[in-house]
């Protein structure tokens, strides 16, 4: 790998059995973001710059070869950043799993990474419809999010879609409506809604969040609603 004195990694997560369904893993978190969503929580991560280069993260990764299953590559948005295909490939030759936590904002990169088979699974953030989506995310990238779901799709790629639920900016109906969308692009399995946690920094101050769902009431034949936090 060629030497690369740059450093877009934030922090490194070095244990979760949350982020990774039945596998064990490390995160790392990617600096910068091209969205701005409101109810953000890792403010200093997607405003602030990184200080972790990729030869600490090999070394580090190197540390926990047959102790870890997987590592997940979030941020921020983790596929901004121009060298993450080399990372991706000296992690796999580690033997470990790739995850990826993306916004949708780059189909075409995470096309080139499913096509090289560089990628396990990927975590899909659909952050809004698009008459609501400039509006929460402070960018105008729906299309690019909905060809990355295309994508996806048509790949038959392992994936999950998610949601950040803030009860002032989604209410039910909203997401009664984003489940609709979902079907009709014939995605089914689990849909996770992640509840906006009150009381934590957020690039913007937001009001209380009520945390009202019904995951039973949600669910449809094809799409099943499960509730985190």
């Amino acid at each position: 790998m060629k030497e690369n004195v740059s450093t877009p990694i934030y922090s490194i997560t070095p244990f979760t059995l949350l982020d990774y369904a039945h596998q064990s893993a490390c995160i790392l978190w990617f600096a910068g973001c091209n969205m701005r969503c409101l109810y953000c929580y890792n403010p200093e991560i997607v405003l602030g710059k990184g200080s972790i280069s990729f030869e600490k993260t090999l070394a580090f990764l190197h540390s926990r070869k047959n102790l870890l299953d997987a590592v997940v590559f979030s941020g921020g948005e983790c596929l901004l950043h121009k060298n993450i295909a080399d990372l991706i490939i000296e992690v796999k030759k580690m033997g470990f799993l790739v995850k990826i936590d993306t916004n949708g904002s780059r189909p075409m990169f995470l096309k080139k990474l499913i096509e090289k088979q560089l990628i396990d699974y990927v975590a899909l953030d659909f952050k809004a419809l698009p008459e609501h989506f400039e509006k929460i995310t402070q960018s105008v990238l729906f299309p690019q999010f909905e060809n990355s779901l295309d994508l996806l799709l048509e790949n038959q790629f392992p994936f999950e879609v998610r949601t950040t639920v803030h009860s002032e900016l989604i209410p039910e109906k909203d997401i009664q409506q984003m489940i609709a969308y979902l079907e009709n692009k014939k995605y089914s399995g689990n849909y996770y809604l992640q509840y906006f946690v009150n009381g934590v920094k957020t690039l913007e101050n937001l009001g209380h969040s009520l945390k009202i769902l019904n995951a039973e009431k949600l669910s449809t034949s094809k799409i099943k609603i499960s509730i985190r936090g």
